[in-house]
């Protein structure tokens, strides 16, 4: 059995990180779409994930998957250009809380609103509710042994 699955494990890996990148073009082809150049698509996805929410830059960290950027490093470039609003928390002074600003607040929606059309587009491609369901059921079984695997070492990882 051990072998039979090396090369699906495997291919799993690759195309994860690739339907990750795929989905950064699609937003990174959004903003060109609107006009939007003062923030890229990394850093697009981490307004959104923000939402109405006020968070810490580690809060925001483990909230989403930003692969292979600096999260605080875009959450400084996107108060630079007006997307975030910055405020020192008041229980901890080296804790920083952001939110979003009248103008993040507006390129969110606009992401939303591409997450509405591509729902729209997925749902008359043909892919079930049920299908994407399991497919995410998997994903989270993947990500559920990679964190076991972290935990308890490469072998103690066998409780999905």
């Amino acid at each position: 059995m051990e072998k039979a699955l090396h090369q699906p494990y495997y291919d799993s890996i690759l195309l994860i990180e690739r339907l990750h990148r795929h989905f950064l073009e699609v937003l990174k082809v959004e903003l060109d779409r609107l006009g939007v150049q003062d923030i890229n698509n990394v850093q697009s996805l981490i307004l959104y994930n923000i939402g109405d929410d006020e968070l810490t830059v580690g809060e925001l960290t483990a909230r989403g998957y930003y692969l292979g950027s600096n999260v605080s490093y875009n959450v400084k470039k996107m108060h630079e250009n007006g997307y975030l609003t910055q405020e020192r928390s008041a229980h901890d002074r080296r804790s920083v809380r952001v939110r979003l600003s009248e103008k993040g607040l507006a390129l969110r929606d606009r992401v939303s609103e591409l997450f509405a059309r591509q729902v729209e587009t997925l749902d008359r491609s043909g892919m079930s509710p049920d299908e994407l369901s399991r497919c995410n059921e998997t994903m989270r079984k993947l990500e559920r042994f990679w964190t076991n695997s972290l935990s308890y070492g490469a072998y103690g990882a066998s409780d999905l």
